[in-house]
């Protein structure tokens, strides 16, 4: 008897993102409300990272209700029915509870319910992740309409009185929603990670520990200059690979889209890259913060609003940060 052959599913060539939605934390928190516990200054502040203010969540907003607000928008954009989705994938750091998901709540709310739904962490680099997944997935034929979101309500794990983080992050949410496209619309990922170096940026206690008593409730910490250097250096490289992945130079971009981590290492990340005037940077970290998997979409979303006549162009969108991780490709705006 021959032995049978399995059924696989087989999509469409190509696809692209067909809409951002954005949520932002709904109070504006500028230095000065900040520099008290860090016994530093607005200046200092502003020097060092670019950041004039940043939005943050009320204590009753979640980092789920971010996420919904964004979704809603993306959706409404992209004029398809919520039901069309059967993909929902959230990167997120900041999920208060390990389970359930906050891609499966979030399904549910929008209406996208039975859709295969979960969250991931892959940090500053976990939306270009996300986007990778979608893609693939999309094309594979496993899922016709993906819905990506960036979530973060990174004022749960803050500590005021830190230097080395707490001064940089804000809370938000990006969504996209992606589909089937006659034409490529997301090259592929250079993608990776360095473990050795997961001490860079990570929390600095266990949660066994804090139920133990042993030590106080999580936060974030980081090695601001080891963190700055492999961000410039390494990170400039793989925006290269991206560049070469998709086929492009950087001359053909319109717009250039880096996790908002700091505004010294977008400029530093622009002279590498050489690139023209004509080039739009998102320089969204000034006002929002570092909201982590939310700042490329919410990135996105702001230079669209604010240049509409960048969409349809070229845009090479580049995270990274704890893990340590880094993802990049370059889309088509949509």
């Amino acid at each position: 008897m021959s032995q049978p052959v399995l059924q696989q599913s087989h999509g469409p060539q190509y696809t692209r993102i067909l809409s951002v939605g954005a949520a932002r934390g709904d109070l504006s928190v500028p230095n000065d409300d900040l520099v008290g516990p860090i016994n530093s200054s607005d200046e200092w502040i502003q020097q060092r990272t670019g950041i004039i203010t940043r939005t943050r969540a009320s204590q009753d907003v979640q980092a789920v209700d971010l996420a919904t607000d964004a979704a809603h928008e993306a959706i409404e954009r992209a004029g398809i029915a919520p039901d069309l989705i059967d993909a929902v994938i959230i990167a997120t750091i900041s999920n208060t509870r390990q389970t359930p998901s906050m891609a499966a709540i979030v399904a549910d709310r929008v209406g996208a319910n039975p859709a295969a739904a979960y969250d991931m962490n892959a940090a500053c680099a976990g939306y270009t992740y996300a986007v990778a997944q979608a893609d693939a997935l999309i094309r594979s034929g496993v899922a016709h309409f993906a819905l990506v979101i960036g979530a973060e309500k990174l004022s749960d794990v803050v500590d005021p009185t830190d230097r080395s983080i707490s001064f940089l992050l804000g809370d938000g949410a990006g969504a996209v929603v992606i589909g089937a496209s006659s034409y490529p619309g997301i090259s592929s990922t250079v993608w990776g990670s360095d473990g050795s170096r997961g001490d860079a940026v990570s929390m600095n206690h266990t949660l066994q520990e804090f139920r133990r008593g042993e030590a106080p409730w999580p936060t974030l910490r980081q090695e601001g200059p080891a963190v700055f250097r492999w961000a410039v250096w390494e990170m400039a490289k793989v925006a290269k690979q991206a560049l070469d992945a998709a086929g492009i130079t950087s001359d053909q971009l319109a717009a250039f889209i880096p996790h908002q981590a700091n505004m010294r290492i977008i400029d530093e990340f622009a002279k590498q890259l050489k690139l023209p005037e004509s080039v739009a940077i998102a320089r969204d970290i000034a006002t929002t913060g570092n909201t982590s998997a939310a700042s490329i979409p919410l990135a996105t979303h702001r230079l669209l609003e604010e240049n509409p006549g960048l969409s349809g162009g070229l845009a090479l969108q580049i995270g990274f940060g704890a893990g340590l991780v880094f993802g990049a490709q370059v889309v088509v705006l949509p």
